[in-house]
């Protein structure tokens, strides 16, 4: 199960396994964001490379325009997939 949600300040929480079944939904809410804003990952569980792609995505087209992801509350093995593929280097991680 993913769930994809807009909290009260406008961060972006993600929760359960993201792959490439939710891409789309995914793609749905970050094709919407224009602005800098915070992705918290503190209830996801799983994340595939489909996922890591929408995200790098989201981060190439805010770059553009002068704006950033910022992932926060990344669970360690989570956060050693983003170390693994260099995504540390790319992402404002907290």
């Amino acid at each position: 199960m993913f769930e994809i949600r807009l909290g009260p300040n406008g961060e972006i929480h993600l929760q359960g396994r993201f792959d490439a079944t939710q891409v789309e939904k995914a793609f749905e809410i970050f094709n919407q964001i224009s602005e800098t804003t915070t992705i918290d990952f503190n209830d996801l569980d799983y994340i595939s490379s489909a996922g890591l792609s929408v995200l790098l995505k989201t981060q190439k087209r805010l770059k553009s325009e002068g704006h950033e992801l910022i992932l926060k509350n990344l669970n360690r093995h989570i956060r050693e997939i983003f170390k693994y593929a260099g995504f540390d280097l790319i992402f404002k991680i907290e």
